[in-house]
């Protein structure tokens, strides 16, 4: 395979493969365990991407399942190999977060609500080391610097004109008033945040204070949509010490309806473009 395949999305559709075979063959994943003698957990985070996949793990599992094809043995076989690749984010070591990113790199389209801050492939570099140095107080410099460089190299998506992803972002009115850094970020922020919606692929809307109650009000979350029908969308829920992704069909519809209700009382994108001017201004006083 080439070098440029995607190590997570690749191990997510393996797991998503594995996952048919137990199903057709009748199993649950505790029977499995127990015939392989390990953990249920493994087989649930090796069916749900979130494990690395090895080689010997296809080969046992294939085993279990008895696949006679060796046709299906060998692609899943290469797709363990491929999903075992390093990607971009791999040279920065450990990062809390890599699935994410790994998503994200590979995705067509990206939907995001942000109901405190500017999301992250719109920041600026000063806004986001002020923003990480304030949300984690008790980081080393070392890791702050670390956290910046991956959000600036994930931007990478928004500015590439071959392959560009597709953005759109609703800000709640209270990302654009608080004061992250000093005035003089948040009006380069915002400046930033103007230069990048006038991009034909980048949206941006901005839900205002007079809404009153929405469908966002739980927090935070971004719903990730692949080119190949293979991958299924992916909604994003980031926690302080675990994030959490759901990708059942059920559940990524209710997030999908509640985003469309946010689109529909955000502000019109001219609008909106007004609005985060007039915010930016009034950091320049």
């Amino acid at each position: 395979m080439a070098s440029n395949v995607n190590p997570t999305v690749r191990r997510r559709r393996l797991g998503q493969e594995l996952r048919k075979l137990r199903e057709l063959k009748g199993m649950t994943a505790e029977e499995v365990a127990d015939r392989l003698l390990v953990s249920q957990s493994k087989i649930s985070r090796l069916e749900n991407g979130r494990r690395s996949i090895s080689q010997r793990d296809v080969r046992d599992l294939c085993g279990v399942y008895e696949v006679e094809d060796q046709r299906v043995v060998d692609s899943l076989m290469e797709m363990a190999r491929d999903s075992r690749q390093q990607g971009w984010w791999h040279t920065f070591g450990d990062i809390p977060y890599s699935v994410y990113i790994g998503l994200e790199s590979a995705a067509q389209s990206l939907r995001v609500y942000e109901p405190q801050l500017v999301t992250g492939l719109l920041q600026t570099h000063a806004y986001a080391e002020a923003l990480v140095r304030g949300a984690l107080p008790e980081t080393s410099t070392a890791e702050i610097d670390k956290r910046v460089k991956v959000r600036m190299r994930r931007q990478d998506r928004v500015t590439d004109e071959s392959n560009p992803l597709r953005l759109w972002v609703v800000l709640d009115e209270a990302a654009l008033h608080r004061v992250v850094g000093s005035k003089l970020i948040m009006r380069e922020q915002l400046e930033h945040l103007i230069e990048l919606s006038q991009l034909p692929h980048v949206t941006v809307q901005v839900l205002p204070f007079e809404v009153g109650a929405h469908p966002g009000l739980n927090g935070q979350y971004a719903i990730l949509e692949f080119a190949d029908a293979a991958d299924s969308s992916v909604v994003y829920l980031e926690g302080v010490t675990s994030d959490l992704y759901l990708e059942k069909g059920p559940d990524v519809q209710q997030y999908a309806v509640m985003y469309e209700h946010l689109r529909a009382q955000a502000l019109p994108v001219e609008q909106s473009q007004r609005f985060i001017q007039d915010a930016a201004k009034k950091f320049a006083q």
